[in-house]
């Protein structure tokens, strides 16, 4: 099998124009309706621009996407498992129509490609959910998105490239396929092994990648996503520098790194054959793939999304198809009486096992505690502890929601006295009346609105736990959805305690000063949390309250001792 053969549906594309067609086309582009990419949206068009998407020549008709979603195949009959879409808002796509060529801009306004409109509908998001992913549970992270941050409206066509999106980081380590396919050849790499990863690598890993390559006489490969990966994910930046620390336990000139910027959908089976065509397209003949591959974790019922080697099962039937093999991924372990890894299946009874699990680790780095030379290079562990301090030093969120009138804000305020008492750490409360008046003026009560409230609480939440500090928050955020996104948000930055003061209607309602309630029941007041509209309970809040019989004073106490028990305070 060999490395440079053309793509399984044809050959390689490269959807930039040349530079004097692209300023015309950038120039032509001013006079289109413009729509901002978003950053899923971003990571798609750069891997349809340089090729890694081939053979598809944009973002996907109507048919080709009711065909990947049924058949896991285009409408032409090539294999392609995950549909690739652009999502608009209903008001954008009511202001174009089939045959308009539209202006695709990136978060700072930049033109990067146009789109001639083929198709535009409105998909059946559940469907898609449960061909591709196989589910409609959104604790799944892709159907979550589908449903909660997705725009409702597809548009599919043909793209032409205008201006490559502009990253600052890491430039050295960021190929296209032809780019990398060119450095394989020069090299007289002939055989590859991609190895996928969304999270740092230790020493078994070195040692499962080392022993893949040298299996089948292979050059390595590390192949890590960059671009979207699992909400709470070790941000890239600090996976790249452990990756470039680890290169050099590689025998020389036989390892290479580079980035790919791929937007995950966590989508299992379907998603492993995925990854098999972008690694083909980049040029290798051979994927790691390991128990449980691109899964997402557990369902809302706490059983696994997909079995442990259904993504093996369904690459190793098409891998000939698809002219890229499979190496199954093997478990390493440590035998701390041979001082060395071994493949767990080779572990004899005498062996004395040792292992550390991701979430052992995450423990260890949380609580300030030894990570041991045999699980990871200690230039590895420098660079997690960098961006990885222990709770006590990380700034944290926590999150009030409950109904109006709980006593959500009273707690809020004693909390951050206890808090001011403490020290140690700047505290900013953002209570949800005063947000609405400083924040959110401009804004009604709609759930689009209170939705949009939410999310920058969210965001200005999330700006003060990434620089140490303290964010509570005490809105009412009534949607399961909406938290969510705020927990996914600010968890990968620092700590997130989510109060739930679950105090009951009728007690708020006896409470209400303001009269809110009475107005709400009489229809003065529209769409109004408890009357006249939803609020949705949490069902895995790191704490609940009920203020009927317990003072704000003893809830703030119980609140600092939640706090110390979870480490956020010394």
């Amino acid at each position: 099998m060999g490395a440079y053969k053309e793509p399984h549906g044809g050959e390689l594309k490269n959807l930039y124009l040349p530079a004097e067609e692209a300023e015309a086309e950038k120039q032509a582009a001013r006079e289109f309706a413009s729509w901002d990419l978003t950053e899923r949206q971003l990571c798609d068009i750069e891997l349809l621009l340089n090729g890694a998407f081939s053979p598809l020549e944009g973002f996907l008709g109507k048919d080709d996407y009711e065909s990947v979603v049924e058949n896991m195949r285009l409408a032409s009959g090539v294999l392609w498992p995950v549909p690739i879409t652009l999502d608009v808002s209903e008001e954008f796509a009511g202001s174009i129509q089939g045959g308009d060529r539209i202006a695709l801009r990136d978060l700072e306004g930049v033109i990067i490609a146009t789109l001639e409109v083929a198709d535009i509908w409105t998909p059946d998001k559940n469907a898609e959910a449960q061909g591709v992913y196989g589910t409609a549970d959104e604790a799944h992270p892709a159907v979550h998105y589908l449903n909660n941050i997705a725009n409702p409206v597809y548009v599919g066509g043909k793209i032409r490239g205008v201006e490559a999106p502009t990253h600052y980081d890491f430039k050295h380590l960021r190929n296209s396929p032809a780019e990398l396919r060119e450095r394989f050849r020069k090299l007289g790499w002939r055989k590859v092994v991609a190895f996928q990863t969304r999270n740092p690598m230790h020493r078994a890993h070195q040692e499962l990648t080392l022993r893949a390559a040298f299996d089948i006489e292979a050059n390595l490969l590390i192949h890590p996503v960059v671009g979207m990966t699992k909400p709470g994910d070790v941000d890239h930046f600090t996976r790249v520098r452990c990756y470039e620390h680890l290169l050099d336990r590689y025998p020389e000139q036989t390892t290479m790194l580079s980035l790919l910027p791929l937007a995950m959908r966590m989508g299992g089976p379907r998603e492993t054959l995925w990854h098999a065509i972008i690694r083909k397209n980049y040029g290798c003949t051979h994927l790691i793939v390991g128990r449980d591959h691109a899964g997402p974790g557990k369902d809302s019922k706490g059983n696994d999304f997909y079995g442990p080697y259904d993504a093996q099962e369904l690459l190793k039937e098409h891998e000939e198809e698809l002219d890229i093999s499979m190496v199954p991924f093997r478990m390493m372990v440590y035998a701390e009486n041979r001082a060395q890894y071994i493949a767990a299946d080779e572990a004899g009874d005498s062996d004395q096992i040792l292992n550390i699990s991701g979430t052992e680790l995450r423990r260890r780095l949380a609580e300030g505690l030894e990570i041991p030379d045999w699980f990871s290079f200690p230039d590895v562990v420098a660079e997690l502890r960098r961006t990885h301090p222990p709770r006590h030093k990380q700034g944290f969120t926590v999150f009030f929601t409950g109904l109006s009138g709980s006593g959500k804000s009273t707690i809020a305020n004693a909390l951050m006295v206890k808090l001011m008492e403490t020290g140690g750490r700047a505290i900013s409360l953002l209570d949800g009346d005063v947000v609405r008046k400083n924040l959110s003026s401009e804004l009604g009560f709609s759930k689009e609105h209170r939705d949009l409230n939410i999310r920058r609480i969210g965001y200005v939440a999330s700006e003060i736990t990434k620089n140490g500090g303290i964010a509570i928050c005490a809105p009412i955020a009534p949607y399961t959805s909406t938290r969510r996104i705020v927990r996914d948000m600010i968890a990968p930055l620092g700590g997130f305690v989510e109060i739930h003061v679950a105090t009951s209607v009728e007690v708020c309602e006896q409470r209400d000063r303001k009269g809110l309630y009475a107005k709400a029941r009489a229809g003065i007041i529209k769409e109004f949390t408890g009357i006249s509209d939803p609020y949705e309970e949490p069902e895995n809040a790191e704490m609940v309250i009920d203020t009927e019989n317990i003072s704000p004073d003893l809830a703030a106490h119980r609140i600092m001792l939640k706090l110390e028990s979870m480490g956020f305070m010394r």
